[in-house]
C-alpha cells in the first residue's frame, strides 16, 4: 500500500511542479530548485545541478516544490527579497505572466488526469455495455435500489432528462448524490427520484442500486485460490439453487451470496448435465472467485469516445468532490468520516501489487483532486497566489512583500493544521 501511494503521489507531485517550472522558464524566470519531497534543514537524499537549477530529492515526503527566484513561497527567503528585483525574477514580471506560472501546476494535474482516464478507457476497460443492450432484459434492482423505487426489469431511459449511451453512467457516483432517472416499466414511463443521500446508503456495501445482471448465467471462469475453486466449482457450471432457493439471474445470485457472508451455504450445480451438491464456506469478503458470462455485447471505444468519456470521468471526479465538500459544510457529513490522510489513501490503493487498472484509476482521481485542492483560495496554495495576482491585475496595485510573507505564514499554518488533523484522523479510524 505504502509503495503504491508513494509511487502515485511522487509522479503527480513531479508533474505538478513541472507545470510551474515550464511556465516560469517560458517567461525567462529563473528556477533555483526543483525537488521531490522537502529538503528541510538542508538535508537532501540526492541532488545535482544543471544550469541555474538544482534538482534533487529531499527527505521529508510531504510533496515537493520548485523555488522560483524572486517569489515569496514556503522557503520564506526574506533576504533575497530585500535586494533589488532582477530581470529574471518572478516579482519583476507582469501580473498576467506570474498568474500563468501559478496556475501551471493545476493545469498540468488536469492534463495528467485527462490522459490517465483516457488511457484507462483505451488500455483497460476498452469498451462498455450500451444501455440499449441492458434494456433487453432490464436492470436487476438490489436492496438499496428497491428502497428508492426501482424494480427488477426496469429499462433505463434517461438520467436527468439526458439519454445515456453507457449503462455504467446510470449508476455513477455523481448519480448517487441525487438524480431523476426515467424508466420504462412494462410500457409505463416512470420517473424515479434518487435522493441526494443515496451515496450514504451504499457506504460499506458491495452491491450498487442496480446492475446489468438480470440474465441467466453460467460460470465462465474460476479464479485460482478462490473459495469457489476450493469448493470444486468449475468452468461452465450452472448454479441451479442456493439453499434450495432457485437461482434465475446473476443479480439474484450476487444478492444471495452477499447476504451469506461468513456462512456456510449449499449450492446445487449442473455440470455436464449432471446435478451435484456443493457446500461452500463464505469468508468475510463476500467474493467467491468466479466470473460469469454476460448476455450483452460490449461496444469497443473508438479513440474519440475514449477521449470524450475519459475527460467526462475526470471532470466528474472533481464535481463529486465538490458535492462532498458541500455536504460537509452543510453539516450533512462529518469531517472525520470524509477526510482521508496518507493512511486512508494507501488503503484505497490497496495491497494488490498487480492491479495496475486500480493503481491508474486512483492516481488519475488524485490528480484531479490535487488540481481542485490546489486552486482553493488558501494562502500558500496556488489558489491563494492566483487570488492575490488577480486582484493586482484588476487594481494595478501590488501587495507588499510584508503582506505576502504574512499571508504565506497564515496559509502554511492552515495547511499544517489540516495535515495534522488528517493524519490523526487516519490513526483514529485505523484503531477504531
Amino acid at each position: 500500500m505504502a509503495v503504491q501511494l508513494i509511487m502515485g503521489l511522487s509522479l503527480l507531485v513531479i508533474l505538478h511542479e513541472f507545470g510551474h517550472y515550464i511556465a516560469a522558464r517560458a517567461f525567462g524566470i529563473r528556477v533555483e530548485k526543483f525537488y521531490l519531497f522537502f529538503d528541510a534543514w538542508g538535508i537532501k537524499l540526492f541532488k545535482f545541478k544543471k544550469g541555474n537549477t538544482e534538482y534533487g530529492i529531499g527527505w521529508l515526503p510531504l510533496g515537493g516544490y520548485v523555488k522560483i527566484s524572486g517569489m515569496i513561497d514556503e522557503s520564506m527567503d526574506k533576504e533575497a527579497m530585500k535586494k533589488p528585483a532582477e530581470p529574471w525574477e518572478f516579482r519583476s514580471k507582469p501580473a498576467w505572466q506570474r498568474l500563468i506560472v501559478m496556475v501551471g501546476g493545476v493545469v498540468m494535474n488536469i492534463i495528467v488526469g485527462f490522459i490517465i482516464f483516457i488511457f484507462i478507457n483505451l488500455h483497460y476497460t476498452k469498451g462498455y455495455i450500451p444501455t440499449d443492450e441492458v434494456n433487453k432484459d432490464g436492470i436487476y434492482a438490489y436492496e438499496t435500489g428497491r428502497a428508492i423505487g426501482f424494480k427488477t426489469g426496469d429499462k433505463i431511459l434517461s438520467v436527468n432528462g439526458k439519454k445515456i449511451d453507457r449503462f455504467i453512467d446510470a449508476s455513477s457516483i455523481d448519480v448517487l448524490f441525487g438524480a431523476d432517472i426515467q424508466v420504462d416499466r412494462n410500457g409505463e414511463i416512470l420517473t424515479i427520484i434518487v435522493p441526494d443521500s443515496t451515496y450514504r446508503s451504499l457506504k460499506g456495501k458491495s452491491l450498487p442500486m442496480f446492475s446489468a445482471t438480470n440474465h441467466t448465467f453460467y460460470i465462465d471462469s474460476v479464479l485460482e485460490n478462490g473459495t469457489a475453486k476450493k469448493a470444486g466449482l468449475q468452468k461452465n457450471d450452472k448454479i441451479i439453487s442456493i439453499d434450495n432457493e432457485a437461482i434465475e439471474t446473476f443479480g439474484q445470485f450476487s444478492e444471495i451470496i452477499n447476504k451469506s457472508i461468513g456462512k456456510k451455504i449449499n449450492l446445487l450445480v449442473l455440470h455436464d448435465n449432471i446435478e451435484k451438491s456443493i457446500d461452500l464456506e463464505m469468508d468475510s469478503t463476500g467474493l467467491i472467485g468466479i466470473m460469469s458470462n454476460t448476455n450483452y455485447a460490449i461496444k469497443e471505444y473508438s479513440f474519440g469516445e475514449a477521449v470524450k468519456y475519459g475527460i467526462d470521468e475526470a471532470f466528474m471526479s472533481v464535481i463529486v468532490n465538490i458535492k462532498g465538500f458541500k455536504k460537509i459544510f452543510q453539516g450533512k457529513e462529518k469531517v472525520q468520516d470524509s477526510l482521508q490522510g496518507p493512511i486512508g489513501m494507501a488503503k484505497i490503493y490497496g495491497a494488490d501489487w498487480g492491479n495496475w487498472f486500480r493503481f491508474w484509476k486512483i492516481t488519475g482521481l488524485i490528480s484531479m483532486i490535487l488540481a481542485f485542492m490546489n486552486i482553493l483560495p488558501i494562502p500558500a496554495l496556488d489558489g491563494g497566489h492566483v487570488i492575490f495576482l488577480t486582484i493586482e491585475a484588476v487594481t494595478r496595485k501590488k501587495f507588499s512583500d510584508k503582506f505576502m510573507e504574512r499571508a504565506q505564514v497564515v496559509g502554511m499554518v492552515i495547511l499544517l493544521s489540516l495535515m495534522v488533523f488528517a493524519v490523526g484522523n487516519d490513526f483514529y479510524k485505523l484503531f477504531r
